[in-house]
C-alpha cells in the first residue's frame, strides 16, 4: 500500500509541475500582483518571447464574458516603424479632438512634443479588440485586458494601458495599418516590456461605499 500511495503521489506532483510548466514558473500571491500592478512608462529593449506572450493571453482569455460569448481577439505588435507611425497618427488624432479645460491642456502639451512617443519605445503591443456587437463586449475585453496585466506583473514584466491609441485604432485608416477586420472594436491597447525600474506605490483615494442591508 505505502508503494501504491508512493506512486500516486509522484504521478499528483508529475501533474502539477505540468501544469506549472504551463502556465510558466512565475507563480505569486493573487493580492501581490493586484496590489503591485503598477502603470509602467520606461522600458527595456529587451524583446518578449512568443511563449510568455501566449502565457498572458492564455490568462487573458480566462475572464468572465457575458453569455460566455468570449468577445475578444488579440492582436501583437513589435514592429517599432509601424508603432512609431502609430503613435504619430494617435497623437495627431487626438488633438484635433481634445477639449479646453485643465485635462486636455496637459494632453495637448504632452501630444505637441515631438518626442514624446505614446508607446514609451516598449517592446510589444497587445491590443484587444471586440469582435462582436454584443452589449458588454467592451467590458469583456476590459475583464481580459486586467488578467493580462496582471498576470504580465507576475512574470516580472511591465504593462500600460495606452488610452491614446484608442481612438485613431478605432478609425478605418487604423483598422487598415494594423489589419484587423473593418468589424472589430479596438478596445485596450496594453504595451508590454521588461520595466527599467519598480514605479512608485500611487495612493488611493478612500472608497465610496453605501452598504445597504
Amino acid at each position: 500500500m505505502q508503494i501504491k500511495a508512493s506512486r500516486r503521489e509522484e504521478t499528483n506532483l508529475a501533474i502539477a509541475n505540468e501544469e506549472d510548466i504551463r502556465r510558466g514558473s512565475h507563480a505569486m500571491e493573487l493580492r501581490e500582483a493586484v496590489y503591485g500592478r503598477r502603470a509602467v512608462r520606461a522600458y527595456d529593449s529587451d524583446p518578449v518571447d512568443d511563449g510568455l506572450l501566449r502565457q498572458l493571453i492564455d490568462a487573458a482569455i480566462q475572464a468572465p464574458s457575458a453569455v460566455n460569448q468570449q468577445p475578444w481577439s488579440f492582436t501583437v505588435l513589435r514592429n517599432q516603424a509601424l508603432l512609431d507611425r502609430i503613435s504619430r497618427e494617435s497623437k495627431g488624432y487626438m488633438l484635433g479632438t481634445l477639449s479646453a479645460g485643465p485635462t486636455g491642456d496637459h494632453f495637448r502639451k504632452l501630444l505637441s512634443d515631438p518626442n514624446f512617443q505614446i508607446f514609451y519605445h516598449a517592446p510589444v503591443l497587445v491590443l484587444i479588440s471586440a469582435v462582436s456587437e454584443s452589449p458588454w463586449a467592451v467590458e469583456d475585453c476590459s475583464l481580459a485586458a486586467e488578467n493580462l496585466m496582471l498576470s504580465a506583473y507576475a512574470a516580472g514584466l511591465g504593462t500600460c494601458w495606452i488610452g491614446f491609441a484608442q481612438k485613431w485604432l478605432a478609425t478605418p485608416q487604423g483598422k487598415d495599418a494594423i489589419g484587423i477586420p473593418p468589424a472589430h472594436l479596438p478596445v485596450a491597447p496594453i504595451i508590454v516590456g521588461r520595466p527599467k525600474t519598480a514605479p512608485a506605490p500611487v495612493p488611493r483615494k478612500e472608497p465610496d461605499i453605501r452598504w445597504l442591508g
